[in-house]
């Protein structure tokens, strides 16, 4: 099919579906709304297709909105249809895949069309966590319709698509053409999209490639697919590599990594990888980026961000509510430090703490280089209840870089020292032996063996191997609060 060419409702349906696997529902469903001359408007379907087939033999509910039907808006039935698609889902336990292509809500419709948009945020929260959510984004999706996507799990947006809660013009002193707010790249940016696509066919290749990482709901059992690769492969080229997205693709079975987010808070890194067939979540800090040939092009502070750790908790959340073991790998020495990352930041590492300690599903961690102060401990750390932890050898482990530590501890000493460069080297020296070094922290039980980087996929898969029966019972509440 040529990609400069959109596929209907029902193509991209079949695009993503198992061949000959699609049955549909509510295919003779119509509006009942009489006013503004409706009974004279023909409207297939309502505007959108819904129905269940596989994906790769498992069972999914599926709908795609049809935008040449009143441009794909939401009316009264075409709700019902998508409600149809989300209750049966939720009593058989499989996901829902969205295909959004709307001109927002059905103005012929009014109250009726704010009903229905209630009725699916309400289902959207009851299956949050139960079944996975996903959308993808191919036409417009516009005022309260893009609450539709965000309310999921995971967001993919072809770079023709469009999202927005207020268009570019309606923002005080924007327009289209200083910034286009509703654009792909731009909503990518932000946050509200997981994965960026060139077109619709890779756009549902990569929700297909999604759905079969992950379980079908929160009582699956953790999902596993055949490795044929080397369970103890190594590679010394991961040495001094800062790059956590290249070292979780090289530990991966078959170098297979999916990342979500991949444009927002770069220096966060999110995704799945798989480990002797096992799924598993990752979330590693990231101070470069390597290019296709291996070259960094792109560097980053070892700092925690808002928008970082807000990425990550989500992510962690999610791994949790479905049984996902999480995988971190840590290289941070502090917090962000600027005005605006003040009025946020406190809250969103909590979240994170908050993420990473109430998740009770296996959890390893593994330093990959520095791993200072309270920003350390929210990214998965034994203190907060990491299952294991490891640390390469060159790690530096404590409340704060040696050298700046000498320099409060021996305030006095070096202010009299006749050569203070001298004085202040070897008591960092000093310091670190006694305080940063992965020994020192492994000789207090925090780290739990020092690992060459060459054997990270094979220690990384015998301890969520080992890890695969963990139970943990914690104290019964409805939610917590942050």
């Amino acid at each position: 099919m040529n990609n400069s060419k959109q596929m209907s409702a029902r193509e991209r349906i079949e695009f993503l579906l198992d061949d000959n696997s699609f049955v549909e529902i509510g295919a003779l469903v119509s509006a009942r709304n009489t006013d503004f001359n409706m009974t004279n408007i023909e409207m297939p379907s309502d505007g959108v297709v819904t129905g269940y087939g596989t994906v790769d033999d498992s069972l999914v509910y599926v709908y795609s909105q049809d935008a040449s039907v009143l441009g794909g808006s939401i009316g009264e039935m075409h709700a019902k249809k998508i409600a149809k698609v989300y209750e049966m889902a939720m009593k058989v336990g499989v996901p829902v895949v969205g295909f959004i292509d709307c001109a927002g809500m059905r103005l012929q419709e009014a109250t009726d069309a704010l009903d229905a948009f209630g009725n699916l945020y309400a289902l959207q929260t009851k299956a949050s966590g139960v079944i996975p959510q996903l959308t993808a984004i191919f036409g417009t999706c516009g005022g309260g319709a893009a609450l539709i996507p965000v309310m999921t799990d995971f967001t993919f947006m072809s770079k023709e698509g469009r999202l927005f809660v207020n268009t570019p013009n309606a923002l005080l002193g924007n327009e289209i053409s200083k910034c286009d707010t509703a654009e792909a790249a731009y909503q990518a940016k932000a946050g509200l999209v997981d994965v960026l696509c060139e077109d619709e066919q890779e756009t549902i290749g990569k929700v297909r490639e999604l759905l079969c990482l992950l379980p079908s709901n929160n009582d699956d059992s953790a999902l596993y697919d055949v490795c044929e690769d080397d369970l103890n492969r190594e590679n010394p080229a991961l040495s001094g590599c800062m790059d956590t997205a290249y070292i979780l693709r090289d530990i991966s079975d078959n170098y297979k990594f999916f990342e979500t987010k991949g444009e927002y808070a770069k220096e966060m890194v999110t995704g799945f990888i798989s480990l002797n067939g096992q799924t598993v979540g990752a979330v590693a800090n990231r101070t470069e980026i390597l290019d296709e040939n291996g070259e960094v092009s792109e560097k980053m502070d070892a700092l925690l961000t808002s928008a970082g750790a807000k990425k990550a908790a989500d992510f962690v959340r999610f791994c949790d509510a479905f049984n996902i073991p999480v995988l971190s790998m840590v290289n941070v020495e502090g917090y962000k430090a600027t005005k605006h990352e003040e009025r946020t930041i406190a809250r969103s590492c909590a979240c994170l703490t908050e993420a990473f300690a109430d998740a009770t599903v296996p959890k390893v961690s593994i330093i990959v280089d520095k791993a200072i102060g309270s920003a350390y401990i929210a990214m998965n750390s034994r203190h907060i209840g990491a299952d294991l932890v490891y640390a390469y050898p060159t790690s530096k482990i404590g409340m704060m870089d040696a050298e700046a530590a000498v320099k409060i501890i021996y305030a006095d000493e070096i202010k009299a020292s006749e050569n203070a460069p001298a004085l202040i080297a070897q008591k960092a020296a000093e310091y670190e032996a006694l305080q940063t070094s992965p020994l020192s922290a492994a000789k207090r039980g925090y780290v739990d063996d020092i690992i060459e980087p060459a054997a990270t996929r094979k220690r990384a898969v015998a301890a969520f191997e080992m890890l695969y029966t963990k139970r943990e019972e914690r104290p019964f509440k409805k939610h917590g609060t942050l």
